[in-house]
């Protein structure tokens, strides 16, 4: 079983927004939130889409689905509608954990 990122709450919210509803032109979506949870999955783990896995669906309808959204500004829209999510905690990350480069705190060459 695939452990599913986003929360019900957020899913309402981005719900209306994404194509493939009922009276959209063209073939609707089957499920939107998996195809959503495939793209979040690869961004948190940064594989290549032809790492997806199974569960998903096809890699490659996958990259096609997203490349379309993309170009129609769908992505966008999502963002901008999560953005007044009040949680912001999953968002920053906190710099003490971060490395920087040795040469990055700016210390004098010996």
């Amino acid at each position: 079983m695939l452990r599913m990122v986003l929360t019900d709450e957020q899913w309402q919210t981005i719900e209306g927004l994404l194509p493939g509803k009922p009276g959209d032109r063209g073939r609707s979506a089957k499920d939107n939130r998996l195809f959503v949870e495939a793209v979040l999955w690869l961004a948190r783990t940064g594989s290549p889409w032809r790492d997806l896995p199974p569960e998903f669906g096809n890699w490659h309808s996958t990259y096609v689905r997203f490349a379309r959204w993309r170009d129609a500004g769908v992505w966008n829209r999502v963002a901008l509608a999560l953005a007044g999510e009040r949680d912001l905690g999953r968002v920053f990350i906190d710099s003490t954990i971060v490395r920087a480069h040795q040469h990055a705190s700016g210390a004098q060459k010996k």
